[in-house]
């Protein structure tokens, strides 16, 4: 049996030096239910069939961190082919519910490609996608990234397995592709005080920089990336554990998911707030994450331009 024991040894700040930029693109935006962002007391199958409204559109969000050792992506979008292929999606009673789930605008300029491209990079450049976890608008990227490492938490590649992975958001048609890399990772105890009161984690690149943080909930195997730049406040990339950083603050969490799951964790993180002051919150979805993640980019860009 391996263990998989991490010692972080970068500076006291809790910082290190082998970030260069991160940023976010989107491919597209997304129309949920307002249930869907924030739980009530109406189970999901009931609203998911009758609710009749929608949030504004929501942007699909890709992190894009420069690090030395290559670029980073966590997750990597929808797929634009989920609304332009009629068959993209299961049939039936399965298929009602995907279109009931939500409502896409993706344009040919929000592939990821295109997206990364319009940000100055290539995507044969990519060397490492880590995806939050399997649902349709974390994984449309795939097709895209058969130069890269794909990462995902062995349990969420374990739910794939599962019987009627379409009927609980996983499309494998969309997932299990041929020629794609994948690691499976599992969190292991990390002892760094500072990411109290988590204990396990993964560390990518065995520096510090960026270490992946399990956050079940919203699916068993959810994964968190915790990006800690010089000189900056540490980044936490939650995918969907919440589609609003204010929401999760107030310890409010969405409407798919395992409930006591996503209390626990967001409990969790609220405590790694409070010993991280200026912890930046960035889901997946959240219309605000762009504007708090600005500064961050544009002193990374200046630090940067200073060095050169």
């Amino acid at each position: 049996m391996s263990c998989n024991l991490i010692f972080v040894t970068n500076d006291p700040k809790g910082t290190t030096g082998p970030i260069r930029q991160v940023s976010v693109v989107s491919t597209g935006t997304v129309s949920i239910h307002p249930e869907h962002v924030a739980a009530t007391r109406t189970p999901m199958f009931w609203w998911l069939s009758t609710s009749r409204r929608w949030t504004p559109p929501l942007p699909i969000n890709v992190y894009v961190i420069e690090h030395e050792r290559g670029l980073v992506l966590f997750d990597t979008g929808q797929d634009r082919a989920s609304v332009t292929d009629a068959g993209y999606f299961p049939g039936g009673v399965t298929g009602m519910l995907y279109d009931r789930l939500a409502r896409f605008d993706i344009g040919s300029a929000d592939t990821l490609t295109a997206q990364l491209a319009a940000a100055g990079h290539d995507i044969a450049d990519v060397r490492v996608a880590v995806l939050s976890h399997l649902h349709q608008d974390h994984i449309g990227g795939l097709r895209e990234l058969t130069g890269a490492e794909i990462v995902v938490s062995r349990e969420e590649w374990r739910t794939l397995g599962r019987p009627l992975p379409a009927a609980r958001g996983l499309l494998r048609a969309h997932i299990d592709l041929p020629g794609l890399r994948w690691r499976h990772v599992d969190p292991g105890p990390v002892h760094d005080p500072r990411i109290a009161p988590f204990t396990t984690g993964h560390d990518l690149f065995g520096d510090g920089s960026l270490l992946l943080l399990p956050t079940p909930g919203h699916t068993p195997g959810s994964l968190s990336l915790l990006v800690r730049a010089t000189g900056q406040p540490p980044l936490l990339m939650v995918g969907d554990l919440t589609y609003d950083a204010d929401l999760l603050r107030d310890g409010h969490v969405p409407g798919v998911g395992k409930r006591r799951r996503l209390d626990e964790t967001t409990e969790a993180i609220n405590l790694l707030r409070e010993r991280n002051p200026g912890l930046l919150v960035l889901p997946a979805h959240d219309p605000g994450a762009a504007s708090r993640l600005a500064p961050v980019t544009r002193a990374l860009g200046e630090r940067r331009g200073t060095a050169a």
